[in-house]
């Protein structure tokens, strides 16, 4: 972090004690990246991105109000801590949230590779995104293309906090994507591939790239609705995600303070299958969400979240452990239009030991899922309802493509017929393997 980004910062923090704030805490977020676009071999957009944004925090008492602004003259920074500490004085109190201790801060910041030195060039960026489109472009049967593209970015964060703290780190991210067109009696189907990384070296090839998203959109073509019934419903790797992701807001430390989760009695029992175990790792070498302090300036650690299928620990910020009465786990996130709240990381399920075509061996008539679209989940009752697109897998294999489709079911049901197989990308930031969970209703829309 450049001594720009250590100035501002500073200021922050004095000038909310000078407004009269007991404490503060404050970030700043300096982010920077290229992008380029074409479409059928031509270049249709380049674009060079920089912004800095800051957010802080006051605590007059037991109230506290948080700002955020991209306007960072020394006049502006002076007025948004004025109007912070005016506004915490009128805010309800609250006795949950509060700095960190000087005992919780973290001392000892690691090192971990997430940032990448080498920057791609225009060039190059260009380069990549053509060739991911003109490798989808000739493969037979693609008729037209909504474009390649290529991108490069990095993000520099520093938080600091009146009563000491002062950590930065920076960490880029690159990616290639394309998507492409397929027709059949007169009817379009789309479909698309990307590759994302902290390196570029981790990157899949732009021809992979290309390849993959004109496979994927040939084997489109042709879509039925899928029967209607309860069947095994296979989470293809791309999308298997969601229900991570989906996990880790039912033990989001501020949704079982709230008591809106549906696990929120669950801890210490057996939630998923056995076997299964999900871990939160902000320390992951190349991880696209890998961190090397909280948001409130705490420890981070690899943690099992739940192990053997066994709920361990909620996520957890300093104002959710103190309301439910633990200790807080290093676990706050914090963008700078909000404060800081519980969140994951890196967080993923473990490999299982057996492959995709293992996974789906059995399964006489099934359902493969590989897009999903909108979204009816009650996380507090644990009702689920996802709009599908797929294939429909029949003694054993993938046959034709699956359109209109919705799969539903209830969680806390569905995450105890869990079967995992091996094929996890750990590249993404919340991930899984394949999953195939018995049981779950399906019908065609």
């Amino acid at each position: 972090m450049s001594t720009v980004e250590t100035h501002l910062i500073s200021e922050l923090l004095d000038a909310a004690i000078a407004a009269g704030a007991d404490g503060a805490d404050a970030g700043v977020a300096r982010s920077e990246g290229s992008s380029v676009s074409v479409r059928l071999g031509k270049v249709e957009a380049s674009e060079r991105a920089e912004e800095i944004d800051a957010a802080l925090r006051v605590f007059v008492g037991k109230r506290n109000a948080s700002v955020s602004t991209s306007q960072l003259d020394p006049e502006n920074i002076r007025t948004l801590a004025e109007r912070a500490v005016a506004m915490a004085k009128v805010a309800p109190e609250d006795p949950y949230v509060r700095l960190a201790t000087a005992e919780e801060i973290a001392t000892d910041i690691p090192e971990i590779e997430i940032y990448d030195p080498a920057v791609p060039s225009v060039e190059t960026l260009t380069d990549n995104a053509l060739a991911a489109e003109d490798a989808a472009l000739s493969v037979e049967g693609i008729t037209n293309s909504e474009g390649g593209s290529a991108s490069h970015g990095v993000t520099h964060v520093m938080i600091a906090t009146s009563n000491g703290f002062s950590a930065n780190y920076r960490r880029s991210s690159q990616g290639i994507s394309a998507v492409v067109i397929a027709e059949k009696d007169g009817a379009m189907e789309r479909d698309y591939d990307y590759t994302s990384a902290v390196f570029g070296e981790d990157l899949d090839s732009p021809q992979q790239v290309g390849a993959s998203a004109a496979d994927r959109t040939l084997s489109r073509l042709g879509p039925q609705k899928p029967a209607t019934g309860q069947f095994p419903v296979v989470y293809h790797q791309r999308v298997a995600g969601s229900l991570v992701g989906t996990l880790a807001g039912a033990i989001n430390g501020a949704a079982i303070a709230r008591g809106t989760s549906f696990l929120k009695d669950s801890m210490g029992e057996q939630i998923t299958s056995p076997g299964l175990t999900f871990i939160d790792d902000p320390l992951r070498p190349r991880g696209m969400a890998s961190r090397l302090f909280d948001g409130e300036g705490l420890a981070v650690s690899r943690r099992a979240m739940v192990e053997d299928g066994v709920l361990k620990s909620w996520f957890l910020d300093i104002a959710s452990a103190t309301k439910l009465g633990l200790a807080p786990t290093g676990q706050a996130a914090r963008g700078m239009g909000s404060s800081p709240a519980p969140g994951s990381s890196n967080f993923y399920l473990e490999n299982g030991n057996i492959s995709f075509d293992e996974l789906i061996a059995d399964i006489e008539e099934g359902f493969l899922v590989t897009e999903m679209m909108g979204s009816s989940v009650d996380m507090i009752t644990g009702d689920y309802s996802r709009g599908a697109g797929g294939f429909w897998i029949s003694n054993g294999k993938v046959t034709h493509a699956v359109s209109e489709a919705t799969i539903a079911g209830n969680l806390k049901n569905m995450f105890k017929a869990v079967t995992r197989a091996n094929d996890i990308d750990m590249r993404r930031s919340t991930a899984a393997p394949s999953l195939r969970i018995e049981g779950m209703m399906v019908a065609g829309s």
